[in-house]
């Protein structure tokens, strides 16, 4: 299973996106704290539509809390200083929990965690005058690399609501 992991995110907008993203690929979000705004937020249960209801969430106040409950599982954190890119890891493997923690907007993951977990850094390639994407970017971007690699389980590969063949029998 694939783990969302925000680190004391800013930004109820992007937190909002990625409710919907985890929601939509049935990812666990974890949010570690403390947070600058509500989890209630108008804005954060306007971005996650009426998908928040589905939405499996975990918050920890701080990240040892985090850490004391997690501290035997796999975590990658993406990073700008990261050497390796996301798509050079393997995450084939269905069986095994994978944690993908994003760091805050403004500042990223604290550079004493990275240094503490060096052969777990990933990054996203971009232009070298870019400093970052946005975050729920990054996080849909990384996610949907870890399900390319494991087929996208339980995941509808065709258009499943209105069903597969829509548009043949779409009217015009």
């Amino acid at each position: 299973m694939i783990n969302i992991v925000l680190y004391r995110p800013e930004k109820p907008q992007n937190t909002g996106n990625i409710m919907r993203t985890c929601v939509a690929i049935h990812a666990t979000l974890h949010i570690i704290g403390p947070l600058t705004f509500s989890i209630d937020s108008k804005d954060l249960k306007r971005v996650g539509m009426d998908y928040i209801g589905d939405l499996k969430m975990i918050y920890y106040p701080t990240y040892e809390g985090f850490l004391s409950k997690h501290h035997k599982d796999k975590i990658y954190y993406v990073s700008r200083y990261a050497d390796k890119v996301y798509s050079s890891f393997d995450f084939s493997n269905q069986i095994e929990d994978i944690y993908l923690m994003f760091g805050r907007e403004s500042t990223g993951i604290p550079h004493d965690i990275l240094k503490e977990h060096q052969d777990s850094l990933l990054r996203i390639p971009m232009v070298p005058e870019a400093r970052s994407l946005n975050l729920s970017n990054c996080v849909a971007i990384v996610a949907y690399e870890v399900l390319r690699q494991q087929y996208f389980p339980s995941l509808a590969t065709s258009e499943a609501i209105k069903g597969e063949d829509f548009l043949l029998k779409e009217k015009h």
